[in-house]
């Protein structure tokens, strides 16, 4: 497989990082040298500086051969140009843009006449992160499956926990049954077997229902609670789409935001929420607004370095959770060892959105944990596959891969060994980075 990628920025980068890693033909294109240097010094990948439109640039990377071409770059403009060109002159099959621009995104039309297909927006993306992170507050990651029907809930295990010490096998999670599919310790992923244990600060991954997360977050010792205040530091794009998802579910909302201008649209565009001029790492103007009570604390504007300050600040002055977007990756473990129980990257949720098309096999969703490490898929078994009339136990998966639900007929099922697979299951699937080609295998 040949993927091209237009950009070298930090989506392009973290991209040709995950591809790379596994064999494909990767071509990044870029204008800019420093972008494509700083690839070059980390990568083993073919680089062509140039405009990622340009007809004669496309063709050197191999246009002709290529089965799918990234356009990731920050001009949207760059990005939805080299996606018609693609489509003209290359035939390319699927040619798909991160677009920012909200006016472009949702028109259907634009997009289709343009050869892009699917189109990308880190904002939303990002925003539905922040929204699933709300919904589930005991959780430090949330990522939906089958519309939300199904779960998978990261939870840091508290120092009183009882479950730190014990053997997998040992553990008595039956009421309600609980799977662990994945460990995140520190910068490593652990698959479990029977005979792991957890230690303090953990982050586990559970596969639950949507309507049984409560109940699962209670018997594992987390704080299950309603979230009736939220706090959003940052009125851009996704501060606004939180805001409004927000009121339609009627809770309280309250932004901070350092832009006068973008002050009086929020006002006009939202109908409930409290707008306030200001700084989000002001200690008095936090205070004033009682932050001890508030429920969320989400520090999402477009500046890194303040959302980590007002998020320290947030915690530190009692606020229940704090949710930090930090967009440089060579941050994110900065924000974790500071102790921020959510930290979310708007780059590594687009690359990770972007790689479902890269994959081969029955693949309806995916995402990435732990910068990449590990990936939690969403598949389905088609006639025909051999995974069909087998229970789990006889099921000769990967080596470091766990199936951890079984979707069928709206039912999310939690298996146990004994249960079969049969046509047209979603299975939710969980595999460390060296293990992908194979799953991808196995689900062809």
């Amino acid at each position: 497989m040949r993927v091209i990628i237009v950009g070298a920025g930090e989506v392009g980068l973290q991209l040709a990082k995950f591809l790379s890693a596994e064999d494909i033909d990767v071509v990044v294109i870029d204008k800019s040298k420093d972008k494509l240097k700083r690839i070059s010094e980390e990568l083993d990948v073919a680089l062509i500086e140039g405009e990622g439109g340009s007809p004669s640039v496309l063709k050197d990377a191999g246009a002709d051969e290529a089965d799918i071409m990234l356009a990731v770059t920050d001009i949207d403009e760059t990005n939805m140009v080299a996606c018609l060109v693609a489509k003209v002159m290359f035939q390319i099959p699927r040619n798909v843009a991160r677009i920012r621009n909200l006016e472009y995104f949702s028109n259907e039309v634009l997009l289709e006449s343009l050869g892009i297909n699917p189109a990308i927006s880190p904002e939303i993306e990002a925003a539905k992160a922040v929204i699933r992170l709300i919904e589930v507050p005991f959780a430090a990651d949330v990522e939906d499956f089958e519309d939300g029907k199904a779960k998978v809930v990261g939870f840091r295990i508290p120092p009183e926990s009882k479950l730190i010490g014990k053997v997998f096998k040992n553990l008595n999670l039956t009421k309600p049954k609980i799977l662990i599919g994945a460990i995140k310790r520190g910068s490593k992923v652990i698959i479990p077997a029977g005979n792991d244990t957890l230690k303090k600060n953990d982050i586990i991954y559970l596969p639950v229902k949507r309507e049984g997360t409560d109940e699962v977050c209670n018997s594992i010792g987390g704080l299950s609670m309603p979230v009736k205040r939220v706090m959003i530091v940052g009125g851009g794009r996704i501060g606004f789409y939180v805001a409004k998802t927000m009121e339609d579910k009627g809770i309280s909302v309250k932004i901070i935001e350092r832009d006068v201008d973008r002050c009086k649209f929020l006002l006009k565009s939202l109908k409930k929420s409290i707008i306030l001029h200001g700084d989000g790492s002001d200690q008095k103007l936090l205070e004033e607004e009682n932050i001890n009570d508030m429920d969320i604390f989400a520090a999402i504007s477009n500046n890194e370095e303040l959302n980590i300050m007002a998020s320290l600040l947030a915690k530190s002055r009692g606020a229940k959770k704090v949710i930090t977007i930090v967009n440089r990756t060579d941050y994110l473990p900065l924000a974790h060892n500071l102790g921020i129980e959510a930290v979310i990257s708007p780059r590594l949720i687009t690359a990770s959105t972007l790689l479902k098309y890269v994959r081969r096999g029955n693949i309806l969703s995916l995402t990435t944990i732990a910068e990449g490490k590990a990936e939690i898929m969403e598949a389905e078994v088609h006639e025909g596959s051999i995974l069909i009339g087998k229970t789990l136990q006889e099921v000769e998966l990967p080596k470091k891969t766990l199936i951890g639900a079984i979707v069928r007929d709206n039912e999310v099922i939690i298996p146990s060994g004994n249960d079969e697979i049969i046509s047209n299951d979603r299975l939710i699937i969980f595999t460390l980075r060296e293990s992908i080609k194979q799953v991808e295998q196995l689900l062809q």
